[in-house]
Formats: structure tokens, C-alpha cells, sequence
């Protein structure tokens, strides 16, 4: 334990920081006294709601998996399965390339058929981080090998689904990526904006984009604020737009909040602070609405507060986000016969040493969790 003087040390040195550190606090109340001003009561509205989800790569940690083995899978919140790969941070951009586009560069998945549609024809012309080069790689490119996934399965659905009724997707993160290649992102936008425009055109269906954080920088850093100025703290689901100026000020690279240069878009959306609860202390959402959709916003949020009345487990948070989460994670029983398989095929790699994987099956793989027990 730290001893008595110590904690007493810490404490002075802490209250120290804060009294000096006020100013900061007061410029916060400052920025937010205009968000105060703008705030909109939700109604709710009657529509489709469905989510695209990607299996989270810490969702599917193996207990043992040298060759660190990655699913990934993108399903929506009615169970539809609309991608599923299994990738290592070794795998061969030859091979990868030959599993998405035919011999004459025409996509032959999801996010072969985004490609084409950005014009290229190999997957690392999508983003930095795709290198063909193995020791050049970072271990993350895998991760945006998935986001990929998830934003190319968004436009196949666009593209491919026909909707019965006004539909609101909601995509699990924030409408804006730094991952794509210079200017690519800007042109996956329009190409997103143009299929909802064909949709409205074809069959007069409304198809709205949206996209929850799970976790927010600027509520992170104004949530006290936000609390003592009364930002949302009123007994009705309400929302208010977020300026990008004020959004501009939370992120180390402002242009993930004014959407960069000239010739530069790295945002699709526009932040809105969300409450779709009745209580003045319900929780409060970071969201991002398509950008050409932000005058429809009283009614895109009215379509999410009904999806939300019966938010389970989480309460007032998009039934349709949580469907897809729970149908993407592989978990429990899946997760056992997915470490079997691992296990099985890493044996019959290894000749006959296999036996060393059967010795290892029965070794504790973490003793030092002994000292939770």
C-alpha cells in the first residue's frame, strides 16, 4: 500500500494541477454555452432501422494462436452474413488480390466491387498501411483491412438491396476514416450519396446514413462541462448539433473534423450530441449523420429514438446496433470450436512433432492470472 504521506503528496500536487488548470475549464463552459441554445426535442418516428457490424478482433482472442489468426466476418442486425474472411498479419497481398478481383481486375466481393468503384485494381492501392512487403507492414493493417470491409459491405447494400420502407443504416463508428488513400475517401462518399439519390429516385425510398461512436473524444473531454452548463440535461430525448470548430478542438489532426484540405475529405458526416432518453441524466451519444442529410436530422433521429425505446442491454442505444454486435461476436461455444480448429490445423503442420500441440493443451497458458483467484 502507499503510505499515508504519500497519498498526502499526491493529493496537493493533484488540487495543485486543477487550481491552475481552471481557466481550462472555464474556456469549456464558454464553448458550450451556444450548444445550449440550439438543443431540438426528438419525436419519434416509425421506420426500418438496420446495422452493419464487424467482428471485433478483440472479440475473437484465441487462448493460443501463434500465427495470430483474424476473422473477418461483417453481418447486419437481421443475422445476414455479407462477409467472412480469415486473414494473418502475414498474408500475401497476391493471394488476397486473386480472392477479390478476376483476372481482369473486376471485383469479385464486396470489397473488390469498392475498389472498382474507386477505380483501382489492387488492394493496396486502398490505403498506406496496405504493404506488399511483409517486414514493412504494421501488425494494424489487419484492422483496417476490416474497417475496409465494413464500409465496402455499406456500399453493396446500397447498391444491391432493394428497401421496402424509408430505411436508416447505422454503421458502428463515426462517418469519417483516415485509413483510405489520399482522396479516396472523398469518392466513397460520393458514391454513397449517389445510390441513396438512385434509391429516392427509383422508388422514393429515404435511405439515411448515420454512424454511432462507441467512444467519443469530445464527450470524454466535455462531459463535466457539459453537465454544469445543462447541455441536454432536460426530461425529453433532444439532440444538438456539434460546430466544427468546436469539434476541430478535441482531435490531435483537425482535419478529422473539418474533413481536411482542398481536395481532401476525411469526414462524411456531421457530429450531433444525442439523448434518447426521458431522463435528465440518460446517456448521451456522439453521432454523425451523412452530410447531405443533416437538414433531415429531426427525422433521422426520430427513426433512431424508436429503435432505441427498447434498447437491450444497454438502454437507449440502438436496438438494431446491439442485435448486430451480439450476431457478429464470436464468443463462447464458437469461440472453443474455433480454437480447435487452430489447434487442429497448426498439428497437422508439424509432422511428428504434432504431439507438442496435444502437451500444450493441457499447460496453463496464463499462471500468473492465479494471483485474481
Amino acid at each position: 500500500m502507499i503510505e499515508p504521506k504519500i497519498i498526502e503528496e499526491l493529493a496537493s500536487k493533484v488540487r495543485e494541477n486543477i487550481e491552475r488548470d481552471q481557466s481550462l475549464l472555464d474556456a469549456m463552459l464558454s464553448d458550450l454555452r451556444t450548444l445550449k441554445s440550439n438543443t431540438r426535442r426528438i419525436q419519434a418516428r416509425s421506420a426500418t432501422a438496420i446495422s452493419l457490424v464487424g467482428t471485433d478482433g478483440g472479440e475473437n482472442s484465441v487462448k493460443f494462436d501463434p500465427f495470430m489468426v483474424q476473422i473477418v466476418r461483417v453481418v447486419d442486425s437481421s443475422d445476414n452474413q455479407h462477409c467472412l474472411e480469415v486473414v494473418t498479419p502475414a498474408s500475401d497481398f497476391s493471394d488476397l488480390n486473386t480472392r477479390h478481383f478476376d483476372s481482369g481486375g473486376v471485383g469479385l466481393t464486396p470489397l473488390g466491387r469498392l475498389a472498382e468503384v474507386l477505380g483501382l485494381r489492387k488492394l493496396q492501392d486502398l490505403s498506406p498501411v496496405f504493404k506488399e512487403n511483409i517486414e514493412d507492414r504494421s501488425p494494424s493493417w489487419v484492422q483496417v483491412y476490416r474497417e475496409m470491409s465494413e464500409w465496402a459491405v455499406l456500399l453493396e447494400l446500397l447498391r444491391t438491396k432493394d428497401f421496402g420502407t424509408d430505411t436508416v443504416i447505422v454503421r458502428d463508428g463515426f462517418l469519417r476514416s483516415k485509413m483510405f488513400k489520399k482522396g479516396l475517401f472523398g469518392k466513397l462518399a460520393e458514391a454513397i450519396g449517389t445510390e441513396i439519390s438512385r434509391h429516392f429516385e427509383e422508388s422514393r425510398r429515404r435511405i439515411y446514413i448515420v454512424g454511432i461512436a462507441k467512444h467519443s473524444k469530445f464527450l470524454q473531454k466535455y462531459r463535466l462541462a457539459m453537465a454544469l452548463e445543462g447541455v441536454l440535461r432536460i426530461a425529453y430525448p433532444a439532440y444538438v448539433p456539434v460546430p466544427k470548430d468546436l469539434e476541430a478542438k478535441v482531435y490531435k489532426w483537425s482535419e478529422f473534423a473539418t474533413g481536411g484540405g482542398e481536395g481532401e475529405s476525411y469526414v462524411a458526416g456531421s457530429m450531433f450530441l444525442v439523448k434518447f432518453g426521458k431522463s435528465p441524466y440518460s446517456p448521451i451519444w456522439a453521432i454523425d449523420i451523412f452530410a447531405s442529410q443533416v437538414e433531415a436530422a429531426p427525422t433521422i433521429l426520430g427513426y433512431l429514438l424508436a429503435d432505441c425505446q427498447d434498447g437491450f442491454p444497454i438502454p437507449y442505444y440502438p436496438e438494431c446496433l446491439q442485435r448486430a454486435h451480439a450476431k457478429a461476436a464470436i464468443v463462447d461455444f464458437d469461440m472453443d470450436i474455433l480454437q480447435d480448429q487452430i489447434f487442429s490445423a497448426i498439428r497437422n503442420t508439424l509432422g511428428n512433432k504434432r504431439f507438442v500441440i496435444d502437451e500444450m493443451a493441457f499447460q496453463e497458458s496464463d499462471p500468473s492470472c492465479r494471483r485474481y483467484e
